[in-house]
């Protein structure tokens, strides 16, 4: 079985333009006509051009954080660490200092990067990030996306001009197109590998929520993640984020986060801090085989509708389950992670014309670009008391929270899981971020205040009912 192996690199591209000029406009380099080298001497073209004009873009970013760490002369024996647990000793602050990289993507100092290359970089974290020239700069976080696994910042700077990369259109590469790798593997220094595009829309790398990768041969290494993938125009088609690697190092599969998708996220940080996705209103499945010759299709490409919320965008485009999305804008989707991804990046605003396939017939629909309701409040609470539930933090289900938690969106009523406190009995029980609290000794549960009411009641014995995803999970507390 192969190993994924998460990276890091760093790389960018010299241009002087404003933040909003970079972040929306597209380029015209990738969609130029390609043609194969016609001699010798062609093939022998250089590409220091390229990478003179985005090295300097390219920048380190290194996060310092305290944390707490439990010391004990007794750490490594057996018997008292299955008597007294992991928690035993002294408790004594440590400096953890994490190394990724990053790409300026606006004059202003914008830098984007992966999300865990940042992770725990919250509060009391200092973030600093060093450009290729030798100059350091701290920097605040501005948003964090752990859907996409993508970061923003934004150095301390004012009135500094930095150099920046512009980005491409990711949709218009094609395999085969020649792309580079500039990054910091292992920590030799900065490092130029070249390769193609080995494939597009890779759904199975596991790495984030919004699964549509591209898939290079340039070698990526650990050390790489938050770095760049570019064009031979030297413009950002993706941001590096993951290796297949059975050893550490690269076997010629890495995968990069389109940047149409990173530009989204970009954007999202400059105009309020918060990543806002279409509401879509349904839940999908992958086409079989035997699915796709029932409904009449040549082959199992598509995403199948499997449950609508009533009162979502979908329902209102006239969409029903049993209904196969086989386009959105005219750009195929083979299945659920390519329509979430497609979807998620025409942002909010507007249409999306989807081509979808309904009892042999073709047919379209134009689905509002909106983003999802809170409705009903989510009204979070953090439950306390002499409960099995008591450490959670909850919060009443709705189409906003769901696209949070990257659950389906049915339009079910519910009380959802949105974090555990470790070391209380919800943590021992074993509940997780995401899961439902469907009912309370045979109590249906539909909102907080029932959630509350129905553990408040319980006679010394709760029997819970707790959905999560497909499965149902039932268990029986003595109190």
């Amino acid at each position: 079985m192969k190993s994924l192996a998460i990276l890091s690199w760093k790389f960018g591209i010299a241009a002087s333009l404003g933040a909003v000029l970079l972040v929306v406009g597209l380029t015209t380099g990738a969609s130029a006509q390609r043609v194969a080298p016609e001699s010798a001497g062609a093939i022998k073209q250089s590409f220091a051009p390229v990478v003179k004009q985005a090295a300097p873009a390219v920048v380190n970013v290194y996060v310092r954080r305290k944390v707490e760490q439990m010391v004990s002369p007794f750490a490594n024996d057996p018997f008292f660490s299955r008597l007294f647990g992991q928690n035993f000793g002294i408790p004594r602050e440590r400096i953890q200092n994490s190394l990724g990289s990053g790409v300026i993507v606006s004059a202003d100092g914008v830098v984007v990067t992966n999300n865990h290359v940042i992770q725990g970089g919250g509060k009391g974290a200092e973030i600093t990030v060093a450009l290729a020239d030798g100059r350091e700069f701290p920097a605040n976080l501005i948003l964090k996306d752990e859907q996409t696994d993508l970061a923003v910042l934004r150095l301390e700077a004012k009135g500094v001009a930095f150099p920046s990369i512009v980005f491409a259109d990711s949709d218009s590469l094609e395999v085969g197109d020649l792309v580079l790798a500039i990054g910091d593997p292992f920590g030799v220094g900065q490092t130029v590998t070249s390769g193609i595009v080995s494939a597009l829309a890779r759904t199975k790398v596991g790495v984030s929520d919004y699964q549509f990768f591209i898939q290079t041969d340039a070698a990526i290494n650990p050390g790489n993640s938050g770095g760049a993938l570019v064009d031979i125009d030297g413009y950002l088609v993706g941001i590096n984020t993951a290796i297949f690697s059975r050893s550490g190092g690269s076997h010629g599969i890495g995968f990069a986060i389109p940047s149409n998708m990173v530009r989204l996220v970009v954007q999202s940080a400059l105009e309020g801090g918060t990543v806002q996705r279409p509401w879509f209103g349904a839940s999908l499945q992958n086409l079989t085989p035997d699915i796709a010759d029932s409904l009449g299709l040549d082959t199992p490409r598509g995403a199948l509708v499997k449950d609508i919320n009533e009162k979502g965008p979908a329902a209102r485009a006239g969409l029903a389950v049993g209904d196969v999305i086989v386009s959105v804008d005219e750009r195929e989707v083979e299945n659920p992670q390519a329509f979430n991804y497609r979807f998620a990046t025409k942002g909010i605003g507007g249409e999306a014309k989807l081509g979808v396939w309904r009892a042999g017939k073709p047919f379209k629909a134009a689905v509002t670009l909106r983003a999802p309701v809170e409705d009903p409040p989510r009204d979070t609470r953090d439950l306390a008391g002499r409960h099995p539930l008591a450490g959670a933090k909850v919060a009443n289900l709705s189409p906003a929270v769901a696209q949070e938690l990257a659950m389906e969106d049915d339009g079910r009523l519910g009380v959802v899981v949105l974090d555990v406190a470790a070391g209380t009995p919800a943590a021992r029980l074993g509940l997780r971020r995401g899961d439902i609290i469907a009912s309370v000794n045979e109590q249906k549960i539909l909102h907080v205040d029932g959630l509350e009411d129905a553990l408040g009641a319980g006679p010394g014995v709760w029997r819970l009912a707790v959905q999560r995803g497909d499965r149902v999970l039932n268990v029986t507390v003595q109190g």
